[in-house]
């Protein structure tokens, strides 16, 4: 026993080794004097235990190849949920042989999953950043985020990091971006619009615009103003609103324009008093995105308007009687222009009784004569043609009765001053006597179409005028029959007068002695004619226009010298035409043209 070893034992270091050892047991074993069994006994724990620490050995080599081949198979899993993750289907470096030891093929694998890790990282880095962006900007348009706010980092799906996924996010990314470009550009031109309405209607914009969102201040950049639904719906109400108050406010300064309008031109406003409204009359006609100056539906401008239309309507009482007998005065006028007769007087005391009783607004009272007025006027135009006729056959008649008066002058012929002006003047009168048959038909023929249109009867001065035409035609013929009897009556003086030349103790008629002729009817002292009919109703002024007609007066009396009394002159023409004829034996020219 004392010959056995452990072979197995492995040299010590510094040259000691187990039978070197076993040697010096042996001598001390020798000294001691130990028995065989007992060395027998030691020996044999010592090969125990030597297989005990082999054994703990072999169990810690198998247990670290274990664990080497475990990390082996996760290496492998990892880097196929690396490539699967990211979307790669092989990498170039990634080792193809599983030959080789445990520890190689682990060393040829972590470089490669040490690259894929790092590109893992790298593209989750991508996608928080992507994502946190989208948060961010689904935030600020649902307004859970405020403009700037960070938001809280968001969980990355690590099994699927693809490119293709990465792209969903960022084409995501880029249509967030474009709806936000365009809710900011939608936000600007919105408060673009409140600072346009405030402007005009004098409203602080600043409280107005922040009262819809704080940061929509003018000194906030425009890339950290809200631009939330909420926002938006507010800020459109806001412009709804403003817009509301701007046609309302418009409306009104309109409405009061107008009133003031009315108001001046009823009471003769001088043009200063009126262009100190001029800031709000300006807009009267405009519409409503045409105000634009700043103030100008202001509430301060139109309480301003408002206390002038009140102040004007209130002196509009004082001045009603002044204002209603002008319009009245207006319709007379109308009236007497168009030789329509109208009761004056009954008018005025009608008129003053109505605005001294109170019973009527003045403004309907006004509105009132203004039909009148215009009525008036448009009955005017209805007679103005004839009208106008009626004064070129007055205007004939006048140079008829002058030209009577030029035929009756012996010095007509004369060298005297204006003697060949009055030449010029009798061609023309004649000219125009002549037309006179023509002018008066046509008269007859537009009064009867007047009448039967309208179905009344047309008044001149009072005086039908049909009966007026019809009295001239008449007086016109009675008197070329006294022409006719007058020249008649100049050949029988002149046979006469022939027939005492003749006899030898016959005698003669004295030439300064005029022949007698019959007279035409004419106006009497008393007023009326030989034929009963006053001058009033045929062709004279009526006396109820109070003077305003008097201008048409010496027309009228000559028309009536030149119609209804021509016989007078011709009588004492022919007389004159006669005693000239017996001294030179010549006749004149015939006394019409």
């Amino acid at each position: 026993m004392g010959r056995r070893d452990c072979s197995g034992c492995a040299e010590m270091a510094g040259g000691i080794t187990c039978g070197s050892l076993l040697q010096k047991l042996q001598l001390v074993w020798d000294e001691v004097g130990e028995s065989d069994e007992d060395r027998d006994k030691v020996l044999y724990q010592l090969d125990q235990e030597c297989l005990d620490v082999y054994k703990r050995k072999v169990d810690q080599a198998t247990n670290s190849r274990d664990l080497l081949i475990q990390a082996l198979d996760d290496s492998k899993i990892e880097l196929a949920r690396l490539l699967s993750a990211l979307g790669e289907k092989a990498v170039a470096r990634t080792p193809e042989k599983t030959s080789g030891t445990i520890k190689q093929q682990l060393a040829a694998i972590a470089p490669t999953l040490e690259q894929l890790n790092k590109k893992k990282n790298e593209r989750k880095r991508e996608f928080v950043s992507v994502q946190s962006q989208i948060d961010q900007i689904c935030g600020e348009i649902a307004g859970t985020t405020e403009v700037g706010e960070q938001v809280a980092t968001p969980q990355v799906n690590e099994d699927d990091l693809t490119l293709e996924r990465l792209e969903d996010f960022r084409s995501q990314l880029q249509e967030l971006e474009k709806e936000k470009s365009n809710r900011l550009e939608k936000v600007l031109e919105y408060v673009s619009m409140v600072h346009d309405l405030c402007t005009v209607l004098g409203m602080d914009f600043l409280s107005t615009v922040t009262e819809v969102h704080p940061s929509l201040d003018d000194s906030i950049a425009d890339n950290c103003k809200s631009i939330s639904d909420d926002t938006l719906s507010k800020l459109d109400k806001t412009v709804a609103t403003l817009h509301e108050d701007k046609k309302l406010r418009l409306s009104k300064l309109q409405e009061l324009a107008g009133q003031l309008y009315d108001l001046w031109d009823l009471m003769d406003a001088p043009t200063q008093e009126r262009s100190m409204f001029g800031h709000v009359t300006c807009n009267r006609s405009a519409s409503v995105d045409e105000v634009t100056a700043p103030g100008a539906l202001a509430l301060d401008l139109i309480e301003q308007a408002e206390t002038e239309v009140q102040r004007l309507d209130q002196l509009k009482y004082s001045k009603m009687k002044e204002i209603a007998f002008k319009k009245q005065t207006e319709l007379e006028d109308i009236y007497a222009g168009a030789h329509t007769v109208i009761d004056t007087a009954a008018a005025h005391m009608k008129l003053l009784a109505l605005i001294e009783a109170g019973n009527i607004e003045p403004t309907e009272l006004i509105a009132d004569m203004e039909d009148q007025i215009a009525k008036a006027k448009e009955e005017a135009l209805s007679r103005k043609d004839i009208l106008d006729k009626v004064e070129k056959w007055m205007s004939a008649c006048e140079e008829e009765s002058w030209l009577e008066d030029y035929n009756r002058d012996d010095n007509r012929y004369n060298s005297s001053r204006g003697a060949h002006l009055n030449l010029k003047r009798a061609e023309k009168a004649r000219i125009l006597v002549s037309k006179i048959p023509a002018l008066v038909e046509t008269l007859v023929a537009k009064t009867r179409a007047w009448e039967e249109s309208r179905g009344l009867s047309f008044m001149y001065d009072g005086v039908p005028l049909l009966a007026m035409l019809d009295e001239y035609v008449m007086l016109r013929e009675e008197r070329e029959e006294d022409k006719k009897r007058m020249k008649e009556q100049k050949r029988y003086v002149e046979q006469k007068l022939n027939t005492d030349h003749e006899g030898p103790f016959g005698s003669r008629v004295s030439p300064n002695r005029p022949a007698t002729a019959k007279k035409i009817p004419g106006p009497k002292s008393n007023g009326t004619s030989m034929n009963g009919t006053p001058p009033s109703r045929r062709l004279s002024i009526s006396g109820q226009q109070n003077g305003r007609s008097g201008g048409k007066d010496s027309k009228r009396d000559s028309m009536t010298k030149a119609v209804s009394s021509p016989g007078n002159g011709a009588a004492a023409a022919a007389a004159k035409e006669d005693a000239s004829s017996h001294i030179s034996g010549t006749d004149l020219a015939p006394t019409t043209p």
